[in-house]
């Protein structure tokens, strides 16, 4: 007899090939070869829900999603069955059974987020696509001052895209900081949850921070005054990951 369950996946990816996580009529999403992969395991197209929207472009080193199946395959043998169907740049690392009522998104505790920047003074084909390049000097050591006011709860109107209809801008940051190894700096920033192109925002601000444009102490004022037209540009999809989800 096959007994109902709900399964939840982790999954690492890579996005330049995706439209973003979600299905949308436009493009090829992660969300959609997921469903591929588990329809070609179990013969059945079962609805799949994700722990995040993320953009095209935007890469995960731990993304989680849940489907309800009656497929009788315990919770390890979905791993190497997924990963046979599913293409290179997706991946399931791993796998567990998770109560009905469990949402990937809903029962999050948290999330952390990595920005990375490519610092080095050429072009890196190995960062091709996966890191922000920047050729100039960026003097982590402001940007780390400057990241530092992010930490609390805050309302972060000033770091969501205009257009957002999200009514509650309220989100708590508990850790964000920027450090470098080598030519690679990386922003990392953990929080309750996040705002439509918060961290990315967050990034560009910091990267004006870092040329000069806005000093480390103006951060609070631009929190407080809650206008997008404050805070810095929206950095490219391409350097964002996100790291790690936790329940």
């Amino acid at each position: 007899m096959m007994v109902p369950q709900k399964i939840l996946l982790y999954l690492r990816f890579l996005g330049t090939n995706y439209c973003g996580w979600q299905v949308q009529p436009n493009g090829v999403s992660v969300q959609r070869r997921v469903q591929d992969a588990i329809e070609a395991v179990c013969g059945a197209r079962e609805p799949l829900t994700g722990c995040s929207r993320t953009d095209a472009g935007v890469h995960a080193n731990m993304f989680c999603c849940a489907f309800p199946t009656t497929a009788n395959l315990p919770p390890e043998r979905w791993i190497a069955a997924l990963n046979a169907h599913l293409p290179a740049d997706i991946a399931v690392f791993d796998c567990r059974a998770v109560p009905e009522d469990f949402h990937p998104r809903y029962s999050a505790a948290g999330k952390r987020y990595c920005y990375r920047i490519w610092n080095g003074s050429a072009r890196s084909p190995f960062w091709e696509g996966r890191a922000h390049w920047v050729r100039g000097p960026l003097p982590e050591e402001q940007m780390n001052i400057a990241a530092a006011h992010f930490r609390g709860t805050h309302d972060f109107s000033a770091f969501t895209a205009a257009h957002s209809a999200v009514e509650d801008k309220i989100r708590t940051i508990t850790d964000s900081r920027v450090f470098r190894r080598g030519d690679v700096i990386t922003f990392s920033v953990t929080g309750s949850g996040f705002l439509y192109n918060m961290v990315r925002i967050m990034t560009g601000t910091l990267l004006d921070v870092a040329a000069g444009r806005i000093q480390p102490e103006d951060i609070p004022k631009i929190i407080a005054g809650r206008n997008r037209n404050n805070a810095g540009p929206t950095a490219p999809a391409q350097g964002l990951y996100l790291e790690e989800v936790y329940y």
